[in-house]
């Protein structure tokens, strides 16, 4: 662990611009209290989108990153990449060790097992793979924005009740919103904007509208609806 003077540099490693400005605008500010401070630096995916869409988050391309980054025996490291958007990843891929059946904890745990034995194997040094701290959005980003129906709705411009009968399919639980194709977060943020605005071509844009209704939703509200985006929370905290 580094030493306890309270001054506690995080890199978060995230794979676009939608992350990055939820890390620079909302996340620094509330962890700057702990004097935790939190910066973002974006993994390759491969992605040319300037909306941050359909990014290819390999784990491959994270331990590059991770190298250089703990090069510094100054900073932790983490992650914050969708599961939805991980093409190749320890329990995910070539080796899929998560059921169809699983729960977002369920997820979660095999995931993280999994993550953190292989930066073992690869940073095997505890001084190194200490300083490593997981996380993974499930199902994605976009979940959090489900924390509060009457904040996501307000800036959707569509009625609560359009939010909360998706809740209500989940258990008022934004972590349980699948990842299908078609049923993902972003896919249910994008049907709702298409109904409220039919003549536009323009998907729910996540990097500006999204990171909007994130900050008016706040982090708190966030980590009292999503235990897994809480947990990862309050480890950074506790650094």
């Amino acid at each position: 662990m580094l030493a306890m003077n309270k001054h506690i540099n995080v890199t978060i490693i995230i794979e676009g611009e939608t992350e990055q400005r939820f890390v620079d605008e909302i996340l620094y500010p509330y962890l700057e209290k702990n004097n935790v401070y939190v910066t973002a630096t974006m993994v390759n995916t491969g992605n040319k989108n300037i909306n941050g869409r359909g990014g290819d988050v390999r784990f491959n391309r994270v331990v590059k990153k991770i190298r250089k980054l703990l090069n510094d025996p100054n900073i932790y490291v983490s992650t914050m990449v969708d599961y939805y958007g991980v093409k190749e990843w320890p329990a995910i891929k070539p080796n899929n060790l998560v059921s169809r059946s699983a729960t977002p904890d369920q997820i979660k745990d095999i995931i993280y097992q999994e993550t953190i034995k292989e930066i073992k194997k690869t940073f095997p040094k505890p001084s190194d793979y200490q300083r490593f701290i997981p996380y993974i959005s499930i199902h994605e980003f976009e979940m959090l924005l489900f924390s509060d129906s009457s904040k996501l709705a307000e800036g959707l411009e569509v009625a609560e009740n359009e939010i909360t009968k998706i809740l209500l399919q989940f258990g008022n639980n934004p972590e349980k919103i699948n990842n299908d194709p078609t049923t993902a977060p972003s896919k249910r943020l994008d049907h709702l904007y298409a109904t409220k605005f039919p003549n536009t071509l323009t998907k729910f844009l996540k990097t500006t509208k999204g990171v909007t209704i994130a900050a008016s939703i706040g982090i708190d509200v966030m980590r009292q609806k999503c235990s897994i985006f809480n947990e990862w929370i309050t480890k950074l905290e506790g650094l």
